[in-house]
């Protein structure tokens, strides 16, 4: 090292002089290298202060590392000052500029917020004076009314409740073997779909029944177009199965994280018993069909927010846990879901349904299009749209909304824009995780439809189409919120990994995966979120 240093700044007369001495660290002995820092008032107030100069470099150097500085310039006493050199402008990371809304208080999407409040108030009014309509009309015994709605109460109400209990178990089951069991629950979820809502085809269809004929057939389509797409997607499955197992590594580390599904499923199960006992009141009310698809559209709004409330307080845990490597609070998480966040969900809930029925219909007309110009320009069209609808509304969506607390179009663009950087639009575009969780809750339905209809139709078979549909719709919203922990855990993998791709949290899967996919080493066929161009001749 060289010489001590010393600087000497003075001041007007009356004022302190601050002199610092750095001597060099060669020149004292280890045991005399250690910081000392004398300070006092000599004469006219020179302070001294020693510092060891082989610490002192070290903490400089970090220093200079994290936050660079410009170089310190010697200037004779009474020259001019010269002109400093601007800052290097700090490079913030979406991490960084994430850490400031991390504790956000601020309320997304309020307008959303409100529409649903006032959507649920309106609903939990309608829903308790159509009770309040069937209770009376149960107790008017002398009436023909009173006859049928005790008729209904007997035949049509306890299979849609037994088929809602029956939801439930699969929730939990599903839930459990995909969590044991990813890699082979993949697999066995494609092909249970087909097979489930093709045997509910097929018993519908055996009934008999004009009503039952027409959702027969449509369950018998359903069922074919499953089992074509089980097998355009085989050469994904084992991608699917790894996902799985990888995103849901975290949840291990967090017992109580599968409680706000299970809060949701028991919520959704007391709101759907009492909305069932309401549809019996409002068939003696006015325009009962308007009446009951008011209600049929008012509980697959609620059932869905109910799913995405889950969805956020998984996708904070897990987010905070990868970005942060933070052991969240999954009841705080869980109460921002709740309020903070709740308009975003609200919002998610009327688009990504939208969203992902885009997805299904782009897949198709790209199938199909091959030289027909009508069907060229359909797909076209819909890709386009599918493009701008995906940078403004995804389901990755919820992940920024639980982590920092952005509004739902914001967090979508956000992390679309950490998708597009790291070149990972075709990985999310074949992600088929999605569509196993939605399959999940078809399988759940057409298996809660069996066992309606098969009780329905032994004892009052006028009542089996209704009671088919409706425990089909139960069986599906109650799986699909039992399904919100692996979906967000999958979720989370892809977009905390496209924000921070540390090899300390993740392995090589997703990059492989990209380098097959660029490669064509498989035959790869993505989903397209442009056009194909076929060539000119």
């Amino acid at each position: 090292m060289g010489a001590p240093v010393t600087v000497v700044m003075e001041r007007e007369a009356g004022e302190k002089k601050e002199k610092v001495d750095v001597g060099d660290a060669e020149a004292k002995p280890d045991g005399d290298q250690k910081k000392e820092v004398d300070r006092g008032v000599k004469g006219a107030g020179a302070v001294v202060v020693t510092v060891d100069a082989a610490q002192s470099e070290t903490r400089a150097s970090r220093l200079q590392t994290q936050h660079p500085v410009a170089s310190i310039q010697v200037v004779p006493h009474g020259a001019a000052t010269p002109a400093t050199p601007a800052a290097y402008p700090p490079t913030m990371t979406p991490s960084q500029v994430g850490l400031a809304s991390l504790n956000s208080r601020a309320y997304t999407n309020r307008i959303s917020l409100l529409l649903f409040v006032l959507h649920l108030l309106v609903a939990a009014a309608a829903v308790c004076f159509f009770c309040f309509k069937g209770v009376e009309g149960v107790l008017d015994f002398n009436s023909a009314k009173a006859r049928k709605e005790r008729h209904v109460l007997k035949f049509w109400l306890p299979p849609i409740e037994g088929a809602s209990v029956l939801s439930i178990i699969l929730a939990f089951a599903w839930q459990k073997a995909i969590r044991s069991w990813p890699s082979v629950m993949v697999t066995f979820i494609l092909w249970a779909c087909f097979f489930s809502t093709m045997a509910a085809g097929i018993l519908l269809l055996c009934f008999s029944l004009p009503a039952t004929d027409g959702l027969g057939v449509a369950l018998i389509a359903f069922s074919i177009g499953a089992g074509l797409y089980a097998c355009w997607v085989t050469r994904r499955i084992p991608f699917a199965g790894k996902v799985f197992a990888l995103a849901l590594q975290p949840a291990t580390k967090f017992p109580d994280l599968n409680g706000p599904a299970y809060l949701m499923m028991g919520v959704g199960f007391l709101w759907i018993s009492a909305w069932c006992f309401a549809v019996i009141g409002a068939l003696n009310f006015y325009y009962p069909p308007l009446t009951i698809l008011a209600l049929v559209l008012s509980l697959a709004w609620t059932a869905e927010v109910m799913r995405n409330v889950a969805n956020l307080t998984v996708s904070r845990v897990i987010a905070l846990y990868y970005l942060r490597g933070m052991q969240s609070n999954t009841q705080f998480s869980f109460q921002r879901a709740t309020t903070i966040n709740l308009g975003s969900a609200c919002l998610g809930s009327l688009f990504v349904p939208s969203i992902e029925a885009l997805r299904i219909i782009a897949r198709g007309l790209n199938l199909l299009e091959g030289e027909d110009e009508f069907l060229f320009s359909c797909a076209h069209c819909c890709l386009r749209v599918m493009e701008s609808i995906f940078r403004y509304g995804n389901s990755w969506a919820f992940v920024h909304i639980a982590a920092y607390g952005r509004g739902f179009v914001a967090a979508s663009q956000s992390t679309w824009g950490l998708f597009e950087r790291q070149k990972m639009e075709e990985l999310v575009d074949s992600d088929i995780t999605s569509a196993v969780c939605f399959l999940t809750g078809v399988t759940s339905g057409a298996l809660s439809l069996i066992f309606a209809a098969s009780w329905t139709f032994s004892s009052h078979k006028h009542y089996t189409a209704t009671v088919s549909l409706l425990a089909f719709f139960v069986g599906y919203l109650m799986t699909r919120i039992g399904m919100a922990l692996p979906h967000a855990c999958v979720a989370c993998y892809y977009v905390c990994y496209a924000e921070n791709p540390s090899p300390r949290l993740f392995d090589d899967t997703i990059p492989a995966r990209l380098n097959q996919i660029r490669s064509d080493s498989e035959g790869f066929v993505p989903t397209p979120r442009f056009p194909r161009r076929h060539p000119t001749t």
